[in-house]
């Protein structure tokens, strides 16, 4: 008899290992812990975790960025409102606030019922079963992609290209995907790609097939907003606007103009992150 006992003992250990290891089905959140989440993936099971610091900026902190800044607002207030909406692909230079951007959406439209989840490029091949859990909850979600690029045969290239268009299994109404990325069309491009392009006799010229597939992604997104590096004068300016959040009288702000160019001639960008962290340092030093 305690033979047998201790085999059911070792059974259940066992099964429970097992269930640790098979993957499960992705379970709703507590919905009123955060108005942000991240889908994470452990041992073949994902799970969507509140964000318990959801980064404060604010659309007010962005400066020199006024026409993207009014076409993701926009597009976001038609979301918020039900109307028609497009997804959005953010690219261009980095450090220019592309993610902030979508970051300073989020605090500005919580209070409507905005959500966003942010997923990694390595999980989106679990954006269908991300979209399926959300689709009767009353908030509208943005599913935010940083940083997005892709190799050859990434599993969640197919994925997101499904979800954006093309797929029986679309998003529903109530999601939205912004991404951000360095390279407009997703992929990495070569120049002998160049090679598979045909110039016509009436003076036409078509795309290959490895050309066209690389654009297919990007073009599913309905909305692209360009960013570009700034000027010395719109460095200055994001400069100033951070240093004056760090409570920095106008006198000093002056007076740190030119150590502020010699700190991003030093990082060899003048972005706005370059300018952040400027301001940083520079009333972090001068604090009494």
């Amino acid at each position: 008899m305690a033979d047998f006992d201790a085999l059911i003992a070792r059974a259940h250990a066992l099964l429970g290992r097992l269930e640790a290891v098979f993957p499960h089905s992705l379970a709703a959140p507590d919905w009123t812990a955060s108005v942000a989440f991240r889908y994470r993936k452990r041992g073949g099971s994902g799970r969507l975790e509140p964000v318990q610091h959801v980064a404060t900026i604010r659309l007010a902190n962005l400066r020199e960025i006024e026409p993207q800044k009014e076409r993701l607002v926009r597009n976001t207030e038609q979301f918020i409102a039900g109307r028609s909406a497009n997804n959005v692909l953010l690219t261009g230079a980095r450090g220019t606030g592309k993610s902030s951007l979508i970051k300073a959406c989020l605090n500005e439209f919580a209070s409507q019922g905005l959500r966003l989840i942010e997923v990694d490029k390595t999980d989106l091949v679990d954006l269908p079963d991300i979209v399926d859990l959300v689709a009767d909850r009353p908030e509208r979600f943005v599913v935010f992609c940083d940083d997005l690029s892709f190799d050859e045969g990434e599993p969640g290239y197919k994925a997101l290209k499904s979800i954006l268009d093309g797929s029986v299994s679309q998003a529903t109404d109530n999601v939205l995907v912004y991404a951000t990325s360095n390279r407009r069309h997703l992929l990495p491009e070569y120049m002998k790609e160049n090679l598979s392009y045909q110039h016509m006799e009436d003076g036409e010229v078509h795309p290959g097939e490895v050309v066209e597939e690389k654009i297919s992604l990007s073009e599913r997104f309905g909305l692209w907003v360009s960013f570009y590096p700034f000027s010395q004068d719109e460095y200055l300016a994001i400069v100033a606007t951070w240093l004056r959040g760090f409570g920095v009288d106008e006198a000093a702000i002056l007076a740190a103009r030119q150590e502020s160019l010699v700190w991003a001639l030093e990082r060899g960008s003048r972005s706005g992150r370059v300018a952040f962290q400027f301001a940083k340092d520079y009333s972090g030093r001068h604090q009494t």
